[in-house]
């Protein structure tokens, strides 16, 4: 998914200066926090938690979608998960995770995280 770069202020004191933080930056949290949760192989249209080492930190927004708005965070995600699990489960557990990340580390307020399942993974015994 292509993002516009916005930025927000999250924190303007007026004695130090101010934090900024970008809807992409926000992605990326959400992406990580999503990729973390069992059940879920990776972000549709991803890379696997192991390359994003080799290939940088930005291939973790592929499959998310974080808007910042005066109100809050609204985030959609499209995830590939395992087969075998509970979908309703992980996909709570994935909401649960994302909203925590992003308001723990952005002081954000998360109005709702949408989740599309986009495939099925079938992990393969060597």
């Amino acid at each position: 998914m292509e993002e516009n770069r916005n930025i927000h202020t999250i924190h303007d004191d007026g004695k130090i200066g101010e934090v900024s933080i970008a809807d992409d930056v926000v992605a990326i949290i959400a992406g990580l926090a999503a990729t973390e949760t069992d059940g879920v192989s990776a972000m549709s249209g991803n890379i696997t938690n192991e390359l994003v080492a080799k290939l940088g930190m930005k291939n973790l927004s592929k499959g998310v979608k974080a808007v910042v708005t005066d109100e809050g965070v609204t985030v959609d995600l499209t995830l590939n998960v395992r087969f075998g699990v509970s979908i309703k489960e992980v996909s709570l557990k994935v909401q649960e995770k994302v909203k925590s990340a992003i308001e723990t580390m952005t002081g954000l307020e998360v109005i709702c995280v949408n989740i599309r399942v986009a495939n099925i993974t079938v992990e393969q015994n060597d």
